[in-house]
């Protein structure tokens, strides 16, 4: 979905060519797989996505089209949302001080995006969700970018499901229930989403273990306690974005249909499964057949372009979702990792890169694969438990039963993640610098989610109302990022004694 499109509308007749075509696509896919040569650099890369809040009072700024013109830069790019920026960072690879440039590249790109709203008056927030997103803001249209891919999207899901959106989220009080007219919710869930290149022999065990490890991850990484006004998960992208893009009626989900943002059912033994089951149980959203985009056949290294597989791919949103990329010359193939949010810092954001790609590596590398000892029930159910509630989860892992996630990331799993980046050639220094940042997070329990929390708890102490608390928090949360220290040596405002 990272294309744009020609139009919003589509007939009978397209829908059905598109789903012609986007079942040769997948037979030629199979067998082009089995055959043809693919890069295998081990490349990595990183698109985050951010908010623009401003700075009278921390509301969502809804300037992102001015913003873009004002820094004329191509790795800068829209969101859906008018208050999302994304930027895309150049392709590095994690080997010598590769993890620490990534560190500092992301500090200048977030540097130079805020320089310039500050110009307009707001700020660049990196964080899973703006605090002070409130329900009045995705009234109407005024939230979503401008694009005919963001339109046609929001159309056809508004469409496939028939009637409204209802947000339900347990959490503080009563939790969240409120009703959309749109899918304006999924703009409020910004990530920061990891590419990693792999060979098409090794994707299967890349992804299984990136599906077995998403839980622990998310735990590590969350930071995104606060939507409407309302304590809810602590990574609660995760529940908002599943019902945001949700195409089924109740019924349909009562009956077992799968939501197009989706954990997943099984392990796989091959890249090909993934994209199978996308055209097996996922109708098209976007039906724009390769003849309508006007788009060549192959590339100019002969590799098929699969414009109807690729852009299906797109509407099918995994938690760990495979990529076929082209190229202009020869194609290769990608894991993107999806469930990470945005933020804290940028000290924070290349050290949970760290932990996914040494974890991943290391795993793949193990003598008898983790997935192999442990069931896709667990590794989903470990997902939820660590969105729900974060380094206080509990989760069932192999060897060791029930066990606080917080004691298997700082017992096991950051310890094998900083061995897998010495594998993959890190600097023995830059390995346990990260190590460090991940260990003293899991230690203190203090992610990004458990500062916010913390940090509207204090200010509420203090007497504060929620939105004024959020306001702050906000504001602070932008100190802390600007301070470029990791998020568990954050200060939290002393609360006044009684």
């Amino acid at each position: 979905m990272g294309r744009e499109i020609g139009t919003t509308e589509y007939t009978r007749s397209q829908r059905t060519r598109y789903r012609h075509e986007l079942r040769r696509n997948l037979d030629l896919f199979e067998s082009f797989l089995d055959t043809a040569e693919f890069i295998d650099e081990g490349t990595v890369g990183i698109e985050l996505e951010m908010n623009l809040a401003e700075i009278a009072d921390m509301s969502p700024a809804l300037l992102v089209d001015t913003l873009l013109q004002d820094l004329d830069d191509a790795q800068y790019v829209h969101e859906i949302g008018r208050f999302n920026l994304e930027v895309n960072l150049p392709v590095t690879h994690p080997t010598g001080s590769g993890l620490r440039d990534l560190e500092l590249e992301l500090a200048e790109k977030i540097d130079r995006a805020d320089l310039a709203a500050r110009r307009r008056g707001a700020r660049v927030i990196p964080i899973g969700h703006l605090p002070t997103v409130t329900e009045e803001l995705f009234t109407g249209d005024a939230w979503r970018a401008p694009g005919p891919r963001y339109e046609a999207l929001e159309n056809s899901v508004m469409e496939a499901r028939g009637e409204e959106i209802t947000l339900r989220i347990e959490g503080e009080g009563k939790g969240v229930e409120a009703t959309f007219d749109s899918i304006a919710p999924e703009s409020a869930c910004t990530s920061m989403q990891l590419h990693l290149q792999v060979p098409p022999e090794q994707f299967a065990p890349a992804w299984n273990a990136a599906q077995a490890i998403a839980g622990p991850q998310v735990a590590l990484a969350a930071n995104s306690p606060f939507l409407l006004g309302k304590r809810l998960w602590h990574e609660n992208r995760i529940p908002t974005f599943v019902q945001a893009l949700d195409t089924r009626p109740p019924e349909l989900a009562t009956q077992g249909v799968r939501p197009r943002v989706w954990f997943g059912e099984r392990w796989i033994t091959s890249m090909f499964d993934l994209f199978e089951e996308n055209v097996r149980l996922f109708p098209a959203l976007i039906p724009e057949s390769r003849d309508m985009a006007e788009e060549p056949l192959l590339t100019e290294g002969a590799a098929p372009r699969l414009h109807e597989l690729r852009l299906h791919n797109g509407t099918v949103w995994r938690w760990n979702r495979p990529i076929y990329d082209p190229g202009t010359d020869v194609p290769h193939l990608r894991l993107e990792n999806r469930l990470l949010p945005a933020g804290p810092s940028p000290a924070d954001m290349a050290a949970n890169a760290a932990f996914f790609y040494g974890l991943v590596h290391a795993l793949v590398h193990e003598r008898r694969p983790l997935w192999s000892r442990m069931s896709f029930e667990q590794a989903d159910e470990a997902f939820q438990q660590c969105a729900r509630w974060g380094l206080e989860a509990r989760v069932s892992w192999p060897r060791v039963g029930r066990v606080r996630v917080a004691d298997l990331l700082i017992e096991q799993l950051i310890p094998l993640a900083v061995d897998g980046l010495r594998d993959l050639g890190a600097d023995a220094e830059v390995a346990e610098h990260y190590g460090e940042i991940l260990t003293g997070r899991a230690r203190t329990g203090r992610n990004g989610a458990r500062w916010q929390i913390d940090t509207v708890t204090s200010l509420e102490v203090r007497g504060a109302s929620r939105a004024e608390a959020l306001e702050e928090m906000t504001r602070l949360y932008r100190s802390g990022v600007d301070s470029g220290d990791p998020v568990h040596d954050w200060p939290v405002p002393a609360r006044r004694r009684t």
